[in-house]
């Protein structure tokens, strides 16, 4: 149990520019992570071990990428109790992002906007802060598992966008327990045209390809898993899952475990905050208003992959009860983000308990 409570540090935090309270945050855990004070926002890791493409997770609740960008922040992370914690975006070359301000709190619905643009130091810095990193030295029980999430460099043109994906592909998978290649986020023009049929099929044919290869490199076996939008209407959900089957099932339609699917990433609908402050500025809604609309996502995705198929869900988790649905939705995982920024470390545990006596 972390000894400084959250509901004590929030309002603070809420009274800054949210931008400014979130690198006020990642920076203080920075310095905290490797030094007795981590107890202030530790929190006990919940024992649920699940196995998923291959991995042994410690528990089945993990940190969305996007928190932490520039992977600074890892072990600190890891104290607060994740089975497995995704870092990222990264892309070939640093990048500021979109113009301040590009974040946006609507606490009447426990919502951000943001339109960060995947602001980050790029590959070289981030794979210096991964090696960096000590959570892999933990002896006991199964260890968390590392995500590293991957993009496109906003200048590079869309047609090009597979080349920043195989450099960073071949930068991170010696460090990463899976990758995640995102095509969904709204903030970086035409991004989410990747989704498109023939897009993603060139895409995942290019990645899978170069999976192969960096395996025989490396001798290991590395899962990947593509990032997808909530704002899919039901042909294009099944224009998605026929090509994540083609690229990761085998003739008789079982999956290999080399490919799986997150869904999902944050919405541009605004039908959930109409009318309050900030709801109209430009990005991307997260938190507790997409819940439903990706775990619509999730089940068709289940529907239509089969048993199998791995699935982690993400969106709108802000309590223990919002965890379970995405497993009833048919997610094998769930990832947090908002709910940590509304709620503190405590909803890991709680989401972590509550999926594990799904099990009993």
């Amino acid at each position: 149990m972390s000894l400084l409570p959250y509901g004590a540090a929030r309002p603070f935090l809420f009274g800054m520019d949210p931008e400014a309270a979130h690198e006020l945050t990642l920076g203080a855990i920075a310095r905290l992570q490797h030094s007795p004070l981590t107890c202030l926002y530790s929190e006990p890791r919940v024992n649920d071990p699940f196995t998923l493409a291959g991995l042994g997770f410690p528990n089945r609740v993990g940190l969305a990428a996007g928190l932490d960008k520039n992977a600074r922040c890892i072990d600190g992370l890891a104290a607060m109790g994740f089975g497995f914690v995704e870092v990222g975006t990264v892309t070939p070359k640093g990048q500021p992002g979109n113009p301040k301000p590009r974040m946006f709190r609507i606490p009447e619905r426990q919502a951000l906007i943001n339109r960060l643009g995947f602001n980050n130091e790029g590959l070289d810095a981030f794979l210096a802060n991964v090696q960096r990193a000590r959570f892999r030295a933990e002896r006991s029980g199964t260890p968390m598992r590392l995500g590293l999430n991957i993009g496109k460099n906003a200048s590079t043109p869309i047609e090009r966008a597979t080349d920043d994906y195989l450099t960073c592909l071949d930068g991170v998978y010696p460090h990463a327990d899976y990758v995640t290649v995102n095509i969904s986020s709204p903030n970086t023009q035409n991004l989410r045209s990747l989704q498109s049929d023939a897009a993603l099929d060139a895409l995942l044919g290019a990645v899978m390809e170069r999976r192969e290869q960096l395996a025989q490199r490396h001798g290991r076996h590395i899962p990947v898993f593509v990032k997808i939008a909530p704002d899919l209407d039901d042909a294009q959900i099944a224009v998605i899952a026929a090509t994540l089957k083609r690229h990761g099932c085998r003739s008789d339609g079982s999956a290999t475990g080399a490919l799986g699917v997150i869904g999902t990433n944050t919405t541009l609908s605004r039908e959930a905050v109409k009318g309050l402050r900030h709801a109209e500025e430009t990005g991307g809604l997260s938190g507790a208003p997409v819940l439903e609309a990706s775990n619509r996502v999730i089940r068709a995705l289940r529907a239509a992959l089969g048993p199998g198929f791995p699935i982690i869900g993400v969106g709108g988790v802000l309590s223990a009860d919002d965890a379970v649905s995405k497993i009833a939705a048919g997610a094998d995982l769930v990832q947090i983000y908002t709910g940590l920024i509304y709620r503190g470390p405590a909803l890991v545990r709680e989401s972590a308990q509550a999926i594990a006596a799904l099990r009993r």
